[in-house]
């Protein structure tokens, strides 16, 4: 008999089809967007932080996929448990935590085997590029106002410096953080990267750094190396992190 899975979050639905598992699938939240041809057949049963339980119970999942990644999925997945699912929950902060989920999802789906060469995949599709001399600075920002940066706790980090940057919010004792415009101009970052949480990537504008108070003189801004790299390639802790690496790798390349 075929697991039935209810997938709370996107980048565990994107997990699942890519251990080759999208049969098991009885519905995603809202927010799952990708692949389309499988969440298109899918039912919702709402977003993120308005999950309708009553919804997922009719589904009737032998195993809910969720995660703490977003403040406030604690109370989701609370609301999950008390109603009798067996919840597998992923908080995932370096690139090594999201292999780890990687595999526990794929035993749980039993394909162990299949996890391992997931990640074995992405890992060599993600390589550390050597560096002969100053990593330019890289910002990867959240938010555009206030300026959300990634910071210490977050796989971001290890792509930054995988792709031969470094990150200069990694000082920081935090996943993310909001800061004032005059103050994320002083960390001077060499490369900018627009990577706004729930907007399309069409939609980002690069005329909203540069025209923040104090950043006339940021070497992004001088420079015009301020990027677009959609939150699906570096917001989602899941195979598509990949993309985001190549997109980051070529950017800082070109400030190098």
């Amino acid at each position: 008999m075929t697991l039935r899975v209810f997938s709370h979050t996107c980048s565990n639905t994107e997990i699942v089809c890519a251990l080759g598992c999208a049969e098991t699938l009885v519905g995603v939240d809202a927010d799952s967007d990708f692949p389309p041809e499988v969440v298109a057949r899918l039912p919702r049963a709402g977003r993120d932080l308005d999950l309708d339980i009553e919804a997922v119970l009719r589904l009737a999942p032998d195993l809910v996929l969720s995660s703490l990644t977003v403040p406030g999925h604690e109370r989701v997945v609370e609301a999950l448990e008390q109603a009798g699912l067996r919840v597998l929950v992923c908080d995932p902060v370096t690139l090594q935590d999201i292999y780890q989920d990687i595999r526990r999802i794929a035993a749980a789906l039993d394909v162990a085997a299949r996890g391992d060469a997931l990640v074995a995949q992405m890992d060599a599709a993600m390589p550390s590029v050597p560096v002969m001399g100053e990593r330019p600075a890289v910002m990867v920002e959240w938010w555009p106002k206030p300026v959300i940066a990634a910071a210490r706790h977050s796989w971001v980090n290890d792509l930054i410096r995988r792709a031969g940057g470094r990150n200069p919010w990694d000082v920081l004792d935090a996943r993310s953080v909001p800061q004032e415009s005059v103050d994320a101009a002083a960390m001077r970052p060499d490369v900018v990267v627009m990577s706004w949480c729930g907007v399309k990537e069409e939609n980002y504008r690069a005329d909203v750094v540069r025209q923040r108070p104090g950043w006339a003189g940021v070497p992004a801004v001088v420079q015009d190396r301020i990027h677009a790299v959609s939150e699906a390639f570096l917001g989602r802790p899941g195979p598509r992190l990949v993309e985001g690496y190549r997109r980051l790798r070529a950017a800082i390349a070109a400030a190098s």
